[in-house]
């Protein structure tokens, strides 16, 4: 059996292999070892991928509305990649694909990628291998990435630390004023859609939201436009396309995208420090005579937990040190 290298693996997906990067997003999505170092040797190739967010209260329309962006996307020759957050099965901890098989009618399509991620519990929206593999997706030669989140209200907030562009969608008929409150939707939204637009409530959806906008205390340099779709019809689509735009035009000359991959870096590298600082923890008080007799002290109350996590955390920092 062939192993494939990761310097291999690498330029494969930079040729645009997509067996390559759908066994890199496993891999990383898996935890498995070496993917990170395939995915180091992409790193300096990203950066080019527009990456929009579409998040969203559950039955708003995300996953319609994120198949017609593709749809208006592909009509304009650009490579798309789709991640679809789904909810985690409690049973196999898989995604259980609902938004995929929203989106079958772009599977025969080449320039399509659309891969479905589980939760596996992480809060904010998304899941914890989103990053990476929107890294692959922008290795790979996608123009634009888009990324359908979970749907989870309150929690969704992960999602504006990893877009350009976050698209929040609301139907008229849940209470959406209140919603936005609770949700924080205003700092979230860099667009705002109102889907479904053809129902009763439309109107008093959009009043709703721009009285809210008028509510706050400073008026922002982008104010978050409101875009009436029917999702299910095609309409409002081209409007939604153009806001997008337009909002990245706004960030390349007001220099808020700088700003916000500052903010994306600072986000993924606090990330991935606590990932590793919490697995190396845990494998120390597990497998470690010393953390085990931790552990003892702490279940027998002759040590308190807050002082345990200290000891442990120096250990593991003195261990990590030393593997430099």
């Amino acid at each position: 059996m062939n192993t494939v290298t990761p310097a291999e693996a690498a330029a494969a997906i930079l040729r645009g292999n997509v067996r390559a990067a759908a066994r890199l997003m496993r891999l990383l999505d898996d935890r498995q070892p070496g993917a990170t170092e395939t995915l180091r040797l992409l790193y300096p190739h990203t950066g080019r991928a527009q990456v929009i967010g579409i998040t969203g209260n559950p039955g708003s329309g995300k996953s319609t509305l994120t198949s017609r962006l593709i749809a208006f996307y592909r009509a304009e020759g650009k490579k798309v990649g789709v991640l679809a957050i789904d909810p985690s099965s409690p049973f196999s901890g898989g995604a259980i694909l609902g938004d995929r098989i929203r989106m079958m009618e772009h599977a025969g399509d080449p320039g399509v990628f659309i891969r479905s991620l589980a939760t596996r519990g992480a809060l904010g929206g998304l899941s914890r291998s989103t990053t990476d593999l929107v890294h692959v997706m922008d290795a790979m030669g996608c123009d634009v990435v888009l990324i359908e989140t979970v749907g989870v209200g309150q929690d969704e907030i992960d999602i504006v630390r990893t877009a350009h562009t976050t698209v929040v969608v609301l139907v008229p008929g849940l209470g959406d004023d209140i919603q936005a409150i609770k949700a924080g939707i205003l700092e979230i939204a860099d667009i705002f859609v109102v889907n479904k637009a053809d129902i009763d409530g439309a109107d008093r959806t959009i009043g709703d939201l721009r009285g809210l906008q008028m509510l706050m205390t400073e008026m922002p340099q982008w104010l978050p436009p409101i875009v009436r779709a029917v999702a299910a019809r095609n309409e409002g689509i081209a409007e939604l396309a153009t806001k997008i735009q337009e909002h990245t035009a706004h960030l390349a000359e007001n220099g808020g995208h700088t700003e916000r991959e500052r903010a994306r870096v600072t986000f993924v590298l606090t990330q991935l420090a606590r990932d590793a600082t919490s697995r190396s923890v845990e494998a120390w008080l597990r497998g470690d005579e010393a953390g085990r007799t931790l552990v003892d002290a702490v279940v027998a109350r002759t040590c308190d937990p807050y002082a345990a996590a200290q000891t442990a955390m120096s250990h593991t920092i003195v261990r990590q040190v030393a593997a430099l």
